[in-house]
């Protein structure tokens, strides 16, 4: 957790198209119609364009906005869904199905027509004039959440910048005032400049400097990750609310928050993690990422998932008890690929076993992806046999050795100290034996300086 008692973040000047204050940068009045939304309590209804049918589950096509929207507090009074082959450029939806949209409206006194789709600016201004309703795409929806959720410093400076890179583009759909005249000697030549220039020059400048806040806090975070290199550590990804809070606890003892929402937590925590014949290793729980997680939010995030880009181990935990489950470990693929992380250093861990109604999808899961381990994080069904196996990954590529050298010999005790889990020391007269886990690689190397001998005694897998 990063903390900085000299400076809060400024709240972004539009917190989120749920909660827009009552100006702008500029200090001009906001669209009045816009200025009002809160999402909470409104009456809303949803709608998908989706391409074909094949890509998402026929039956519950909405079941994932139906779960951002209720962890953001809305009330759903309806539903729409639309096979299109490619969005309509102009309204996202076709002609017909815009009307069909307009009378469901009226006839539910909706206040709010959530997308799942991520609109462009043009779509969203488009929607509104013809529904004369506000329209809410899924980007806008997971940027409330994720503000809702920050804390920390870190956390709301990334959200800030994630929201004003968003909602840069959408100035003029969202703010009517589009001039200010100025006259007088010395303001300039012509009418002036225009309000959405005023406003995006305004953000760009914010933007700036939360990037320079951003820096100064991703160089701490990478400096205290560094100084972890000599420790051995594992890191929890996934989908939201898979279960990685509630193994961490099962795993670690520690007292994480665990809710049944999404995104309840933003912030990487990290615990100490005891595994029997290995030692103590970090184990980390990073932020969860969900199927179309803004571009903006992902690279406003990566300092949050430094922890993730330097583990010598992942877990990725997986809800097996849902129905999209390769969807969605697919999902968490792409986003780790996009802030560059090695996917072939991935454990597949199915967790919520004891939820699953019928056994034989699991069996199906573990067909397309053999290297698992099925879990339950809440009964702690399976978590010796995932302690095992984080062992034996571990394992590979390191020794047990025993070093000898002279106990003046600086620069080999130091090589030691830095590259070696030290299990035990014991002096004889001027000569040091240290018992230690190393690797392979590193145990050749300091097996060619002199005064060194080094005898490797076994390898350190779940058998030993």
């Amino acid at each position: 957790m990063v903390s900085d008692q000299s400076e809060q973040p400024v709240r972004v000047p539009v917190p989120s198209s749920l909660d827009i204050p009552q100006t702008t940068p500029g200090g001009v009045l906001a669209d009045p119609k816009r200025e009002k939304l809160n999402v909470q309590r409104r009456r809303a209804i949803l709608v998908a364009v989706i391409p074909t049918r094949s890509n998402r589950d026929e039956t519950e096509p909405l079941a994932e906005l139906k779960g951002l929207v209720a962890t953001a507090g809305v009330q759903v009074v309806g539903e729409m869904v639309q096979y299109r082959r490619n969005p309509h450029r102009s309204t996202c939806l076709g002609t017909g199905k815009l009307e069909e949209l307009q009378n469901l409206i009226a006839a539910r006194d909706a206040e709010l027509v959530v997308f799942d789709n991520n609109l462009t600016p043009a779509q969203g201004k488009n929607l509104e004039e013809s529904t004369q309703t506000i329209i809410v795409d899924r980007s806008e929806v997971i940027l409330d959440i994720f503000a809702s959720r920050a804390q920390t410093y870190e956390a709301m400076l990334q959200v800030e910048l994630a929201q004003l890179l968003y909602y840069r583009t959408r100035l003029k759909r969202m703010w009517t005032h589009l001039e200010r005249i100025q006259g007088g000697i010395g303001t300039g030549r012509g009418p002036g400049e225009k309000q959405l220039e005023t406003d995006r020059r305004l953000i760009d400048k914010r933007v700036a400097a939360l990037r320079r806040k951003l820096t100064a806090v991703e160089n701490r975070r990478t400096h205290t990750v560094s100084k972890r290199q000599q420790q051995t550590t594992v890191s929890l990804v996934g989908y939201t609310n898979a279960g990685k809070s509630t193994l961490m606890n099962r795993l670690t003892g520690s007292d994480v928050l665990v809710a049944d929402k999404l995104f309840a937590t933003l912030d990487t925590r990290t615990r100490n993690w005891h595994i029997p014949r290995w030692g103590d290793i970090l184990l980390s729980d990073t932020v969860g990422f969900v199927r179309n997680l803004p571009h903006h939010l992902v690279a406003s995030f990566r300092s949050t998932l430094e922890e993730a880009r330097h583990a010598d181990l992942l877990l990725q935990v997986v809800d097996a008890s849902h129905r999209d489950v390769e969807q969605q470990i697919e999902t968490v693929y792409d986003v780790l690929q996009e802030i560059g992380v090695d996917c072939n250093n991935v454990l597949l861990v199915l967790n919520k076993a004891d939820a699953v109604q019928d056994r034989s999808l699991i069996d199906v899961v573990r067909a397309h992806h053999p290297d698992t381990v099925t879990i339950s994080a809440a009964t702690g069904a399976g978590t010796d046999q995932l302690t095992s196996e984080v062992a034996k990954r571990l394992g590979q590529g390191y020794i047990h050795a025993e070093i000898e050298t002279h106990v003046g010999n600086g620069r080999a005790l130091a090589f030691v100290a830095q590259h070696a889990d030290v299990i035990d020391r014991q002096y004889q007269d001027d000569q040091v034996r240290i018992s230690c886990r190393i690797p392979r690689t590193f145990a050749d190397q300091l097996g060619t300086q002199d005064q060194v001998v080094v005898r490797s005694t076994g390898f350190p897998d779940s058998n030993h």
